[in-house]
């Protein structure tokens, strides 16, 4: 059952500064289907929509197209002129500012949407126990009593969070809630965000830029580009199974790779290439003989040996194509793993080692690309 629905959403805004009617189409006509219970990430590069799509579903922004549906209801829709006001949607946002009352304390800022916004329905006791449990979620439990202006900027960010769940809304909106906080502690906070959203049952669209983050976080992401959503789907096959070379270049790094068709196999495609011949596997789209296809190979999966001089050695399989030979020219320990630059032919590859893996700039070695891992883009 869809908790959220987004269809033909469309929102433009007007030039600054000129006199005519014209304007810039932030979002353009997109479809969006939440499930129930589902945290759904919007990823994307900055001024491509998202905050824009996520302030049309907040009621932020009034849309210019579309309609938008929350469990049934509908919040928006051009054709009739539906339009629910913000503060009658019921819908808890986190805004990538604190938007926080400086004048109360910590425990206050949380408890003031069950006191203001519930109209009489919890007791002394009840907000005392909600307010509690988010702050305990959030580790602001021992500041309960510390002023807002008090707290560090990632102390803030994460009042503001507390302050989104303690009314336990159907449908939670998170605009990059955790850009303020230090690498360790955004990395725990993703684990927490995603416990407290699966403990409450409440459906999550989250909105951020990176790309790590999307992919720890999400059960579905969908990456937006210039006001349209390029592609859905699990954060595995948004990674492993691009459909397109601004999705497979955004999430994650990659190797570029331009050819021809060279056959058809039963199950996979030889392509003809500059740096040389590669298997791929079954393409989503039909190809034949002499088609130019750009081959995506992820620098993790290449395989890097040594070059011994030793034909027999490390020679691939009979089914595969015959190794690449190159030249090691850069290199980048990153500490889980070490990045090579190799120079096969004139064309950089680049590959992603174990760090136990330790090759010198200039040394020659050899590329194994498995063809389960090189993908023809759409």
């Amino acid at each position: 059952m869809a908790m959220l629905e987004v269809e033909q959403l469309v929102k433009r805004f007007p030039v600054a500064g000129r006199g005519d009617d014209r304007s810039v189409l932030a979002v353009d006509q997109i479809d969006l289907s939440v499930a129930q219970g589902e945290f759904f990430t919007l990823l994307g590069p900055s001024g491509c929509g998202k905050t824009t799509t996520l302030r049309c579903v907040a009621g932020l922004e009034r849309p210019d197209g579309g309609r938008l549906v929350l469990d049934g209801r509908l919040l928006s829709s051009s054709t009739d002129r539906t339009w629910v006001p913000a503060h009658r949607r019921g819908i808890g946002m986190v805004f990538q500012s604190y938007a926080i009352w400086p004048h109360m304390d910590v425990f206050a800022n949380v408890a003031f949407p069950l006191q203001q916004r519930a109209n009489g329905r919890f007791s002394r006791t009840e907000v005392r126990a909600r307010v509690e449990r988010a702050l305990t979620v959030v580790q602001l439990d021992q500041l309960a009593g510390r002023r807002a202006t008090q707290l560090s900027g990632g102390q803030q960010q994460r009042l503001a969070l507390a302050r989104a769940l303690v009314m336990e809304p159907p449908l939670l909106l998170l605009d990059e809630p955790l850009s303020n906080l230090d690498a360790k502690l955004r990395e725990e906070m993703r684990f927490e965000i995603k416990r407290l959203q699966h403990e409450l049952g409440v459906t999550a669209v989250y909105v951020t830029h990176d790309q790590e983050e999307a992919l720890a976080i999400s059960d579905t992401i969908g990456v937006m580009h210039d006001g349209l959503i390029e592609q859905v789907g699990p954060p595995d096959e948004i990674y492993l199974r691009p459909t397109s070379r601004f999705v497979a270049a955004f999430i994650g790094s990659g190797n570029f790779i331009e050819g021809s068709v060279r056959r058809r196999l039963s199950d996979s495609v030889e392509v003809d290439s500059a740096p040389g011949v590669l298997r791929t596997a079954e393409p989503r789209r039909e190809v034949s003989v002499g088609d130019e296809v750009l081959v995506l190979v992820r620098p993790e999966h290449v395989r890097l040996v040594p070059d011994l001089q030793d034909e027999s050695s490390d020679a691939a399989p009979s089914s595969e194509p015959t190794p690449w030979a190159g030249e090691i020219v850069d290199r980048a320990f990153l500490g889980d793993a070490v990045d090579y630059v190799v120079r096969v032919g004139d064309r950089p590859i680049r590959v992603r080692s174990h760090p136990t893996m330790r090759l010198e700039i200039g040394q020659r070695v050899r590329l194994q690309l498995p063809f389960e891992h090189c993908l023809i883009l759409e």
